[in-house]
């Protein structure tokens, strides 16, 4: 080993004490003749202080220009150096209380270069704000730094915890391949070809989904796997293109088994990892239609508590046509928002918020500021006489709050006002940054209806309905639930996981309810529809971002911010340079040809 100690470990204990430490230069300084300079790595700084006498020629040293002085004039910021030298007590009234070696300073004897350093692009030891563009570039450069050094500590953290956990739980950790065959179960995917099948394809996965029911059907029980998966779509703050999840599925439970295990994991975590409490101290559970009805999300932050109120009944004859036609559309509704304190918003604050319901699907977004002079909307000329009345008395809006109204079908009031909620929630302080608020959502839609009236599946099609609603599937399809759970943290949803569908024929049930004919089954499924014939265990399972948990826990606006190597928001890697064209030869090898654009 080059060095006897870190970093960050040694203290008064140590005085007196020969070591020898390695890192990179942090800052230098020069004092009345004297060189400081900070030495850090992962574990923390030291300080080195080096003397001017040193710059006289060492006894029997080979190269007297190589003398410890003569070295610390020269090093620069992100040299890599080699120290040695003893352990002294800083003098009183120069100690740093703020790290823990700073009591501490090691007075050279001996320096060697290890490395020299071209000056950074931006500043390695500093917390100014940097372009993110150019700290993806140089990415190896940005994970020297201490906030990314602390976010993939806790990261890998996380994954100690998580294997931990999971084989106390009796689970076996078995991994499952990224070169798989397509079947698409909602995202797009990452398409590779096969050399040795001209015209064929392999897919990265999206999952394991399928990988860890055939896991179920050969008997294993329980499965775990800190998984990587590939989903080619467009990007925001908590997603990448590629990611990790903790994959798990057991065999003969129901769902509130997977749901114990599942959230004794993330209980784990949260204990080790922060110091916030849950809030309700325990995980909550609502269904679905709960938390759509009054948070206008399936991922709400309970944080804060920001109801929406349906005011659909009070609407007919209330003399506005924007609310009157809404009821007349399939699943149309009006709902108001009350704010609390939101009079005071500025009109152009309002325009800002009625561009984000906008891009959602709405068409714009009502208002009331009810003023301490009165209320001010351009809505009130509409208003027959006693309609303000009663959406005042429905909303418990008073002085000094606003109202803000969504008229349109359910799925884009809720959207819309679901987003002003949150923005409300900010603007105005309410969110309580000392808890987490940790709960599930249960009982969602089997389906969804698509713009054209067909359906989909909600979540994926393995997911098994509930049995009795089932029997209904024909006359109601939108009203049959699934045995679906998702579980939320502060806002963003972990992940997903359900009881998955056992029995063939029900399978080929719900494919039939989806319009995937015979023929497609076997040509998308047919490898675990027949594995289901050779008897499947009743089973469930969930899967959670793991990197998505990293990001909540350590406070970051990002997914980025905790994973090493990310892609950036136009899913382009940086630093590689990737995606890049590939050589005409490999093109013409695996039987490919480019278009030109």
């Amino acid at each position: 080993m080059h060095r006897t100690h870190t970093c960050g470990e040694l203290t008064a204990k140590n005085a007196d004490t020969t070591v020898t430490l390695c890192g990179w230069v942090n800052t230098r300084r020069d004092h009345g003749g004297l060189i400081f300079f900070d030495l850090r790595d992962r574990y923390g700084l030291t300080q080195i202080v080096c003397h001017p006498e040193q710059a006289q020629r060492v006894e029997g040293h080979p190269e007297s220009d190589k003398a410890v002085f003569k070295i610390a004039e020269s090093v620069r910021p992100e040299w890599v150096l080699k120290v040695t030298g003893k352990v002294s007590k800083r003098l009183s009234g120069t100690e740093n209380n703020t790290m823990p070696t700073g009591q501490i300073e090691i007075v050279a004897t001996g320096l060697e270069v290890l490395s020299r350093a071209k000056t950074p692009p931006f500043e390695i030891d500093s917390d100014k704000p940097v372009n993110e563009e150019l700290r993806l570039e140089y990415r190896y450069l940005d994970l020297r730094r201490a906030q990314m050094q602390r976010n993939l500590a806790l990261r890998s953290k996380v994954f100690q915890i998580i294997r931990k956990y999971f084989t106390e739980q009796n689970c076996l950790e078995i991994d499952t391949p990224c070169l798989i065959k397509g079947t698409p179960e909602g995202a797009r995917e990452y398409i590779v070809p096969s050399r040795v099948y001209p015209g064929n394809f392999f897919v990265l996965p999206q999952s394991p989904q399928q990988l860890k029911q055939l896991c179920m059907v050969g008997g294993l029980d329980r499965y775990f796997q800190i998984a990587r998966c590939f989903r080619d779509e467009d990007l925001r703050g908590d997603r990448q293109p590629e990611f990790l999840q903790l994959d798990f599925e057991m065999s003969f439970c129901e769902q509130k088994d997977v749901q114990e295990i599942i959230q004794g994991s993330i209980e784990q975590i949260i204990a080790e990892c922060s110091k916030k409490k849950l809030k309700w101290g325990k995980v909550g559970s609502f269904p679905w239609q709960h938390v759509m009805d009054t948070y206008g999300s399936d991922k709400p932050d309970l944080r804060f508590d920001l109801p929406i109120a349906d005011v659909s009944e009070l609407v007919p004859g209330c003399g506005f046509k924007v609310f009157e036609e809404a009821l007349k559309l399939k699943r149309g509704t009006v709902r108001a928002l009350r704010v609390p304190g939101g009079a005071e918003l500025s009109r152009s604050e309002i325009d800002t918020w009625t561009e984000l319901a906008k891009e959602l699907k709405a068409k714009g977004l009502a208002y009331i500021l009810f003023k301490p002079e009165g209320p001010q909307s351009p809505l009130l000329k509409f208003f027959k006489d006693g309609f303000l009345e009663k959406l005042t008395e429905k909303t418990g809006a008073k002085t000094g709050d606003a109202l803000f109204f969504g008229a349109d079908t359910f799925k884009i009031v809720c959207a819309s006002l679901g987003r002003i909620r949150n923005e409300a929630a900010k603007r105005f302080n309410l969110i309580d940054t000392e808890t987490h608020a940790l709960f599930w959502v249960t009982d969602f839609p089997m389906f969804e209806e698509n713009d054209d009236g067909s359906l989909t599946f909600s979540h994926h099609p393995f997911t098994s309905p509930n049995i009795e609603q089932w029997k209904k599937r024909k006359e109601e399809p939108l009203n049959v639930h699934s045995v679906c759970y998702d579980l939320v943290l502060d806002g963003y949803e972990l992940g997903s996981g359900s009881i998955r569908i056992h029995d063939p024929v029900l399978q080929a049930e719900v494919f039939e309810m989806l319009g995937i004919s015979k023929e497609d089954q076997q040509k998308r499924f047919g490898h675990i529809l027949h594995a289901f014939e050779y008897g499947a265990p009743p089973h469930g399972g969930f899967a959670y971002g793991i990197d998505r948990v990293v990001m909540i826990l350590a406070g970051e606006p990002n997914i980025r911010e905790v994973t090493p190597f990310p892609k950036d928001q136009k899913a382009k890697d940086l630093m590689l340079g990737a995606p890049a064209p590939v050589e005409l030869g490999q093109l013409k090898e695996l039987g490919l040809t480019v278009e030109a654009e």
